[in-house]
């Protein structure tokens, strides 16, 4: 079985409950599945200490499955926490912290020891950089994932998606899938876009829309796993799980 990069157009495009929603089909199918995520920016004060929402969801689905003694944790599925939502790059150097590639891999290592398929969830666009040379993209580079792409389905969508399409490409990475998301109402011409996006996506790098997922005004993070269910129902993975065969 292989693992997945979920990457998006930008920050706050819907990466997160899509990532859920992936895991909730691929466990669906019998598999053993967590998600990761390499550095989360932005942590709020909870009744347990500080927490990340992203972070939170992706427990709850990895969790979903699995015994008390077996539950994985924010340390284990995420090596990097830094307190300030900004560029991770940024907010490392303020706190002290290198973000190292190798710790990152290390800990996708683990989880993959443990589990038949990790999900693997960026930070913001692909190209985010964790330091000033190095990218996400790199990151997936040296796990050499296939790539999934989030794309918030607005004005400037086919641009973005384009332009992260052929960065993936330029990592020499294959993008497998990607998922129209609204994060607002339809505007005009969503459809075109989605059109326009299903026909180039597909001609240029064979990547197949795996779902589109209507606006969800009432969800609200950290998303449920009823939350997480909702929007999986949206999504369509056969030909993923093609890929991983």
């Amino acid at each position: 079985m292989t693992s997945f990069f979920i990457t998006g157009t930008d920050t706050e495009v819907g990466k997160t409950l899509i990532t859920g929603a992936i895991i909730y089909q691929l466990q669906e199918q019998g598999y053993s599945v967590c998600g990761f995520k390499p550095v989360v920016a932005g942590l709020v004060s909870a009744e347990q200490g500080w927490m990340n929402e992203d972070l939170e969801t992706l427990l709850t689905i990895s969790n979903r499955n699995k015994s008390p003694a077996d539950a994985l944790t924010d340390e284990q599925i995420c090596p990097y926490t830094l307190h300030s939502a900004a560029a991770p790059h940024l907010v490392a150097h303020e706190e002290g912290i290198v973000l190292d590639l190798e710790t990152m891999r290390s800990a996708f290592v683990k989880l993959l020891d443990q589990h038949h398929i990790v999900v693997v969830e960026g930070a913001g666009g692909f190209l985010v950089p964790i330091s000033e040379s190095v990218t996400l993209g790199d990151f997936a580079e040296l796990l050499n994932l296939p790539v999934i792409l989030v794309v918030d389905i607005r004005l400037g969508c086919i641009n973005h998606a384009l332009l992260t399409a052929a960065s993936i490409d330029q990592h020499k990475l294959r993008l497998v899938g990607w998922v129209a998301n609204f994060t607002a109402p339809p505007g005009p011409y969503s459809e075109e876009n989605i059109q326009t996006l299903q026909s180039m996506l597909w001609h240029q790098y064979q990547a197949k829309c795996l779902g589109v997922i209507p606006y969800q005004p009432t969800l609200k993070t950290p998303y449920s796993i009823d939350d997480i269910e909702q929007v999986a129902h949206f999504l369509t993975i056969d030909s993923l799980l093609v890929q991983s065969e």
